[in-house]
């Protein structure tokens, strides 16, 4: 009866604890990454309608940024965090399930309020997972453990869309999703596991969220100078890296070498990934990750400056796989300086805003990116360096001032 009953973090069982989530979280965000894909085969294949497929990428993707608010409040004043959390993923699973078999099969006004109700649940598999890292993990483990999950989004970034392509290809675009739905839906399983203490004394009445709740991380990430600082910054550098894509485009092209477009994001990734366990073996500025941010940004701008100066696609490739590697420090100390300096009280509403916020600028990036490709691909490079420049000087700025002691943000009741 004992593994019923939800037990505090930072005991004997902790070694056990994170390997359980790491794969939860690798599954729920594979499928989240990989259903991107599959939507458009699917729509493409079945309903010979790409037009569907991009609307319920569309459905599927907005709700990550309309709905974070909501969805972190809410998981911030549940009492049972692994029965919300697991659910949620599981439901996500599900909703994809159920598109497999539902779309170009019923009609598209259907498919599309369920996808949208997907993408409401999705904050969660992101950020709101993450959050729950200093809830079963003691503070020492707490460093390596954010590398470990960047590292978690890095894989689900490279093998979602690659699983999706596969079986779809292979098999057809409705087991491709099916499949990523199952996927999700075991890691909402594992994650009924896991030891996660219920908020209160166990008789207290669950509390009605208050309509101001929604607003309280934002409010905290407005006046807490380091999740400000971290927040903006590496959502405006996120503008470049959305922008990615459309200049690879223009890259193949000038190389005369089709492989360049996948192989740049491809290197990139990678270069992300050997980033993140990098630093998960040695984390380096930990005490102050708020720092490990701004630097990153302003590495990560340095070798896609000098891409527009090499003559050759491997050269390319070279430094795009450079500046990934300078992204996974920069993500793994952004989810430990929300873990750092956020509120107990708005701890997962924080996480899942500057999710969602990163998001909207990579949307935004892309979409500039798309519209002034007509100035050349330099151009376009070199505006893509700036913005890291940039983000990482925005930073500086608004980190200016005292820096709050950690233990003020855990003990805020607000």
């Amino acid at each position: 009866m004992m593994h019923t009953t939800d037990t505090p973090p930072g005991n004997t069982g902790a070694a056990s604890v994170f390997p359980v989530y790491l794969a939860s979280a690798v599954l729920a965000r594979t499928a989240d990454e990989g259903a991107r894909v599959a939507l458009v085969m699917l729509s493409t294949q079945r309903a010979d309608s790409p037009a569907l497929g991009g609307a319920l990428v569309a459905a599927l993707m907005i709700p990550h940024v309309a709905a974070a608010p909501v969805a972190g409040a809410l998981a911030d004043t549940v009492r049972r965090r692994r029965l919300f959390h697991g659910g949620a993923v599981t439901l996500y699973g599900a909703a994809l399930a159920a598109l497999a078999v539902l779309v170009g099969r019923i009609n598209d006004v259907v498919v599309l309020v369920l996808a949208v109700a997907a993408g409401c649940v999705a904050p969660l598999l992101t950020g709101g997972l993450t959050s729950l890292l200093g809830e079963l993990l003691t503070k020492e483990r707490l460093t390596r453990a954010f590398s470990a999950d960047a590292v978690s989004y890095n894989l689900a970034g490279i093998c979602g869309p690659a699983v999706a392509a596969a079986l779809g290809t292979a098999v057809g675009a409705g087991v491709a999703l099916a499949a990523l739905g199952v996927g999700a839906m075991l890691g909402g399983l594992l994650l009924f596991s896991l030891r996660l203490r219920p908020r209160g004394d166990g008789r207290s009445q669950p509390r009605r969220m208050r309509p101001a709740e929604l607003l309280r991380g934002a409010a905290e990430l407005g006046r807490n100078r380091p999740l400000r600082s971290v927040t903006w910054a590496s959502s405006a550098g996120q503008m470049g890296v959305g922008a990615l894509p459309v200049v690879t485009v223009l890259l193949a092209d000038e190389y005369h070498a089709p492989w360049v477009t996948g192989g740049l994001m491809t290197a990139f990734a990678a270069g992300a990934l050997a980033g993140s366990l990098s630093y998960a073996y040695r984390p380096v500025g930990a005490k102050c990750p708020e720092r490990v941010v701004l630097w990153g940004l302003l590495a990560t701008g340095v070798p896609l400056a000098g891409v527009p100066w090499t003559q050759h696609a491997v050269s390319a490739a070279a430094l795009f796989a450079t500046a990934g590697f300078c992204t996974g420090p920069l993500f793994s100390a952004l989810l430990a300086s929300r873990e750092r300096y956020a509120s107990v009280a708005a701890r997962t509403q924080i996480f899942t805003l500057g999710a969602g916020l990163k998001s909207t600028f990579a949307a935004a990036g892309a979409a500039a990116a798309g519209a002034l490709n007509g100035l050349g691909v330099t151009a376009l490079l070199l505006g893509t360096a700036a913005c890291q420049v940039v983000a990482a000087a925005l930073g500086v700025v608004l980190l200016t001032g005292r820096r709050p002691d950690p233990a003020d943000s855990v003990n805020d009741p607000a």
